[in-house]
């Protein structure tokens, strides 16, 4: 039985990296391999992305406390990859290499960021493919160029994707590439992992129209599990032919200053001013290290324990951030709370109801 672990977004750009994953590092750290989403690039260099909110650079050292909890195999196409440039994605890269980490979804050609990472685990072949869905554009790779891998979602106005556009739907040729290496990595592995960064971010139960169809054709094509990021709070999970959609893993450890209004750094100030006029809430300030929205103090870690057969089981463990930011398994009431929510946003934006069964500390989700 492979039993396979997955987080939502990593950040690490505060010191003590240890101390932040140490209340989830014994769960990830127990699984077969665990999965997650490297925001960030761990560069020192410090050269910023001009077109969008550029986040700092995370100290390298860091990237060895993700491997010490256990956690082996990241994606990498997110809107942030790339905001230190072609040096920051060959620094944060290069980290990972030596420590053993596996990685997909960029790189410095787009061949290089299309290309999917293969771990082998208990004598199975795992495969990630990983996709930027919100851009910005400029982040993406070029056939010379480093960047992110991605997959066009078309924007309400006609211009270029980028994460606070309303992206409505995705470009067919895109999506048929996207299906055509899926289906090429399916001949070559076990299990097949899309990591999906897409959404809305700080909005609960929200749903983009694009979402539901992008992680469905992802399974259509031959996908096990889609793992979708982004919205830095969770949304709910679907079983779609059998096969799970993390529609949105919320935060996985998540620790910046980087967000905070209390900053010298102009772009990054304002933009912490305008978030909240724009999503409609006021960061708890107890939670300085992670100012958003406060439901998003509700996470999950993912789990699918896929059989001989093929055959998955679902689930997740209930998590929780305790001030200012650092994650917590869920135990008891607060458990119970937190898989009911997740149980409620899923509805709410209409996806299949599930059962749920407990097993330990773990939900255990079933189609009814």
């Amino acid at each position: 039985m492979i039993d396979l672990l997955f987080l939502g977004d990593l950040i690490l750009d505060v010191p003590e990296p240890d101390h932040w994953l140490a209340g989830i590092a014994p769960v990830t750290r127990a699984a077969t391999l665990a999965i997650g989403h490297l925001e960030v690039p761990h560069t020192h260099h410090r050269q910023e992305m001009v077109g969008d909110v550029p986040a700092p650079g995370a100290e390298p050292a860091h990237l060895a406390a993700l491997a010490r909890a256990g956690i082996g195999l990241v994606s990498l196409a997110g809107n942030h990859i790339a905001d230190c440039g072609a040096q920051g994605i060959a620094d944060t890269i290069a980290g990972l290499d030596a420590l053993g980490i596996a990685h997909a979804g960029a790189g410095a050609t787009l061949a290089a960021a299309q290309s999917p990472a293969i771990v082998v685990r208990e004598g199975r072949r795992i495969a990630l493919l990983s996709y930027n869905c919100v851009g910005p554009a400029l982040g993406w790779a070029g056939a010379d160029t480093a960047g992110a891998n991605y997959i066009v979602i078309r924007a309400a106005d006609g211009g270029p994707a980028r994460p606070q556009a309303d992206l409505r739907d995705a470009d067919p040729a895109s999506l048929a590439l996207m299906a055509r290496q899926i289906s090429a990595v399916r001949s070559r592995a076990d299990i097949v992992i899309v990591a999906l960064h897409k959404g809305i971010t700080h909005r609960p139960a929200t749903l983009a129209p694009y979402e539901r169809p992008v992680a469905q054709a992802a399974i259509d094509a031959g996908a096990d599990v889609v793992a979708s990021h982004h919205a830095h709070i969770a949304r709910g999970i679907e079983l779609y032919r059998g096969k799970p959609i993390f529609h949105g893993l919320g935060n996985g450890v998540v620790v910046t200053h980087a967000l905070s209004p209390a900053q010298d750094h102009p772009a990054r100030a304002a933009w912490a001013e305008r978030r909240k006029a724009m999503f409609g809430f006021e960061p708890d300030p107890a939670y300085v290290l992670a100012p958003f929205h406060p439901e998003a103090v509700n996470g999950m870690i993912g789990r699918c324990r896929i059989g001989a057969d093929g055959t998955i089981e679902t689930g997740f463990m209930p998590m929780w951030f305790a001030p200012p930011g650092r994650p917590q398994r869920a135990r008891g009431a607060r458990a119970g709370t937190i898989a009911a929510y997740i149980d409620r946003i899923g509805q709410a934006t209409g996806l299949p109801p599930l059962d749920r069964v407990w097993a330990d500390d773990w939900v255990i989700l079933r189609q009814p």
